[in-house]
């Protein structure tokens, strides 16, 4: 990776994801590596300036590497998942990753508290100064298992919709 310009890091519900962006601006060459795994190479592109879209993660979310000339032979790379600017994701994203229960806010892994409940047990964390659970109940029919909610400040947040 010898033009690499850019790289972001996201968290999404199966796990943290690396992307790494490779822009030749001589040649207009651009690659995307999603975990260290080439995703689009394109070579000999005479429009320096663009769009990438690809992939992330066992979930193929959808993501894009937007290309902007800022002045001259300066260049902007700005990424998206799912829609938002990934500094928009960032901000509005906590991911809970059921195999270990970690859980993520802002690409960063919570310090957490479990205990066990009554109907289920429950995650306890803090954001930002807001008093945050993630409760986990069964739902007592088998092809739906384990219903996850996230309460915050005693409130319940819907589950965002990728």
């Amino acid at each position: 990776m010898t033009d690499l310009v850019a790289v972001w890091e996201v968290a999404l519900s199966d796990g943290v994801h690396k992307i790494e962006f490779e822009h030749e601006t001589t040649s207009g060459k651009r690659v995307v590596y999603g975990d260290g795994k080439e995703e689009i190479r394109r070579e000999w592109m005479f429009k320096l300036v663009g769009k990438e879209t690809f992939t992330v993660g066992a979930t193929k979310t959808k993501a894009a590497i937007n290309i902007d000339a800022v002045s001259g032979f300066a260049y902007e790379y700005t990424s998206e998942i799912s829609g938002k600017s990934l500094k928009q994701y960032i901000e509005n994203r906590i991911v809970l990753e059921k195999d270990t229960m970690d859980v993520w806010c802002n690409c960063q892994k919570m310090e957490t508290a479990g205990e066990f409940v009554e109907d289920g047990t429950e995650t306890h964390l803090i954001v930002a100064d807001h008093s945050c659970c993630i409760k986990a109940v069964n739902s007592g029919k088998q092809k739906e298992g384990i219903i996850h909610t996230f309460i915050m400040d005693n409130r319940d947040i819907p589950e965002a919709v990728e």
